[in-house]
């Protein structure tokens, strides 16, 4: 028996709880959500999640929603595991690389395959689209400059520790190739890439 369950989509930034769960060592168990049979609009599961989104994690206290906070739940509810930094600024600088990511490099994603939320037009539509390779290109230019550490400061996001901000970024990275973008064009991302793919826990999650 576990008290953990995650509701979660392959491909979606979902994967990114997942590999966290696995690189804690949590017991959990995993629900799929078909987005391709609509099942995230069903009363079943909007009594889970009322966004209609993954990931959710029922948790002993209660259901929580949105990556960056179910990241930090992990993180803070496995600390044996160093999923996170323990000093305050560490962690704020974690979390703030997490607001990133959600906020803007997926957003950004989203308006190709979910460019219907932001307009009706099929002309306005492609005219989204047609942005996405230049804004998710400039989002990882940001992310390869600012928040990827140099060789000398650690192989991670955070530097020499691993995080889950790692799994973090890793999931959003998969995603460059469907928007346009060569992730080879991003030295640092290509290669925590690479390590990403090393590790038995994102293994185990991409399985």
């Amino acid at each position: 028996m576990t008290n953990l369950t995650l509701y979660y989509t392959p491909g979606t930034c979902a994967q990114a709880v997942r590999i966290g769960l696995e690189e804690a060592g949590a017991p959990y168990d995993l629900v799929r959500v078909d987005f391709a049979a609509a099942q995230q609009r069903t009363p079943e599961y909007l009594a889970v999640n009322p966004k209609g989104r993954v990931p959710a994690l029922v948790t002993p206290h209660g259901t929580l929603t949105e990556t960056p906070a179910l990241l930090a739940y992990v993180a803070q509810s496995f600390p044996e595991a160093r999923l996170a930094p323990t000093d305050a600024h560490g962690f704020a600088r974690m979390q703030e690389f997490h607001s990133y990511l959600a906020s803007t490099v997926h957003i950004a994603h989203a308006h190709r395959p979910r460019a219907s939320r932001w307009a009706d037009e099929p002309d306005a539509i492609a005219a989204i689209q047609r942005k996405v390779p230049q804004n998710m290109t400039e989002c990882f230019h940001l992310i390869e400059s600012h928040y990827l550490p140099g060789a000398d400061q650690g192989p991670w996001v955070m530097g020499e520790q691993y995080t889950v901000a790692d799994g973090y970024l890793f999931t959003i990275g998969t995603w460059l190739k469907s928007d346009g973008v060569d992730i080879a064009s991003f030295p640092k991302v290509f290669a925590h890439t690479q390590r990403m793919l090393e590790r038995p826990a994102v293994q185990r999650a991409l399985a």
